[in-house]
Parts: C-alpha cells; structure tokens; sequence
C-alpha cells in the first residue's frame, strides 16, 4: 500500500459536481492498494499516518499529529500512484492491486483510520473525482511500508 498524505488547511473531493468529502485542517490521504498488501501492513500503515508528527507545536517544530491537532483525514483513492514511469511515455499500472483487491485494501485503511478516533471522510472508490486543496506548508509525505 502506498499512502501519499499532505496537510493542509482544507480539502474536498467532487463526484458529478457535488461534494461528497470534505476536511478542513487536517489530511488529505491518497491511497493506492497494491498485491499483496495484509491487513497487519494496512493497520500499520494507517497508524503511521494517524501518528505522523507533522503538526506545528507551539515552538513551530513538526511536533503533533492530526490526531492530537483534531484534524479530520479526507481519504481518496488513487491508483496511479503506483505508476511505473520508468520505461516510455506512458505510465503503466500493473504494480497496483486489481479492483477488487484494491476497494478491500482502500475500505480497510479508512476503517483502520476510523478506529484511530479520526474522522475520515471519502472520496468515491473508482469513480471520476474533483480534488481541491489548500497544502498547508507545503507539507506533502510519501509513505509505503
């Protein structure tokens, strides 16, 4: 599983014109199932995000996370983020998990996140969305495990 999180002062996600998420301060995650991920690397994963310190404390040091901020994590997914762009001009998408495999993997990290006390709202899993943000900072972290 790949989880690219960004902070930010506000984020939402359109389905067909109308707003179906939307946060202000906290997260915005995207993420990308792949083959093989496990329910122990998902839980970990969203744990991670939930924990990450990238929060200014009141020195301005990244020092607190979204959970100890009060933020909330928008939670789209994004396939091309496994993208493989090392070979021609097109992007290929065979590292991401298949469909099927990839909505179980998506549902499962919201869920892992949920159960961090966060409040998660969602995109649409597969559909075509519109995403805006404010970056925070800019403060954009790429995590895999």
């Amino acid at each position: 599983m790949i989880v690219l999180v960004q902070r930010v002062t506000q984020a939402s996600v359109q389905v067909n014109d109308k707003i179906i998420g939307a946060v202000q301060k906290g997260l915005l995650a995207f993420i990308c199932g792949e083959p093989g991920d496990t329910p122990e690397t998902i839980e970990k994963l969203a744990c991670k995000v939930a924990k990450l310190r990238i929060f200014s404390d009141d020195l301005g040091k990244m020092n607190l996370s979204v959970c100890d901020v009060g933020g909330d994590v928008l939670c789209v997914s994004q396939f091309t983020l496994a993208a493989d762009t090392r070979s021609g001009n097109r992007p290929s998408f065979s590292n991401a998990a298949s469909p099927e495999e990839g909505q179980l993997a998506y549902e499962a990290f919201v869920t892992a996140l949920r159960a961090q006390g966060l409040s998660c709202p969602t995109g649409r899993f597969g559909a075509e969305m519109k995403v805006s943000l404010v970056n925070d900072g800019p403060a954009t972290f790429w995590l895999k495990l």
